[in-house]
């Protein structure tokens, strides 16, 4: 297995929809640009709230990390089979799920994992349809950094493009906690990557009984997660669904579980590039 070792950032609790209107919905000609900040709301900015500890808000990535992942290229062992990895769960969470399917797994049903106790939520604007925001709201006169901010969000949220884009859970008793990221509206705004996480690698001290009992922790966990999803059929901690780097696969770490479709997230990055260009509200030119 790999030594390697992954750390995230941190989220959950239900605010509801954030608004019903598609991200994509087009706008009634160029009069829009007279009225285009109607619903900007300079009041307190409910995702920089810092009386409510249970969200967040983040901006978006530039996933260079993520495709570096899927260029790297996954092979089948000799003589293993393909696996759906699609199929496979962390604690009832699977690929594809919507942010109401997780949020009534944990929040409607007894679980063992429970909202963590700060930033259970992440919210997040993709970072196209940002830009497109910020010069609306610019080109209305709005440039004060703060206020420029909050009707970006404004604009975000009536808009359909304010989604959430991270859920943690944590597991208090057992160490364990569990990040789920989705996808934006644009395609649905489902999950498309698990990352579970343990305290086998912690250390307590330099006592070789520590180091002992690291080991047979890590042998514990490496058997229960062959029991659950068998035996890895790429490399010695991997399993897939394809040799195609951006179908489902899960990699397992010392301490931890990656069960990822970089397919789903690369065209969800697609679907809303293209819908911010086809929706960017340019001036009205006339020639």
């Amino acid at each position: 297995m790999s030594l390697k070792k992954i750390t995230f950032f941190g989220l959950f609790i239900l605010l509801g929809p954030m608004c019903a209107v598609p991200a994509w919905a087009p706008d009634d000609g160029f009069e829009i640009m007279d009225n285009a900040y109607a619903d900007y709301d300079d009041g307190a900015d409910a995702f920089m709230d810092s009386n409510n500890t249970d969200i967040t808000y983040s901006d978006s990535g530039d996933n260079g990390d993520v495709f570096d992942a899927a260029t790297t290229g996954v092979t089948l062992n000799d003589g293993a089979s393909l696996i759906n990895v699609a199929d496979f769960d962390i604690a009832g969470i699977m690929l594809g799920m919507n942010f109401e399917d997780v949020y009534n797994l944990y929040h409607e049903h007894n679980n063992l994992y429970a909202p963590r106790k700060r930033n259970s939520l992440v919210y997040t604007i993709p970072a196209d349809w940002k830009y497109n925001l910020d010069y609306e709201c610019r080109q209305s006169g709005i440039v004060q950094p703060n206020k420029l901010e909050k009707c970006i969000r404004s604009l975000a949220q009536n808009r359909g493009l304010l989604y959430v884009s991270e859920i943690h859970l944590e597991r208090v008793k057992t160490g364990e906690k569990i990040d789920v990221f989705l996808t934006s509206n644009a395609t649905d705004n489902v999950v498309y990557r698990i990352v579970y996480s343990n305290d086998v690698e912690r250390l307590e001290g330099a006592n070789p009984k520590f180091a002992d009992q690291r080991d047979k922790r890590r042998l514990a966990f490496w058997k229960n997660v062959v029991a659950k999803y068998g035996v890895p059929n790429s490399g010695a901690d991997t399993w897939i669904t394809t040799t195609n780097s951006y179908d489902p696969k899960m990699t397992a770490y010392y301490d931890s579980l990656d069960l990822m479709n970089l397919g789903k997230q690369a065209t969800d990055i697609a679907a809303s590039s293209e819908q911010s260009r086809e929706n960017f509200r340019a001036k009205p030119y006339a020639f």
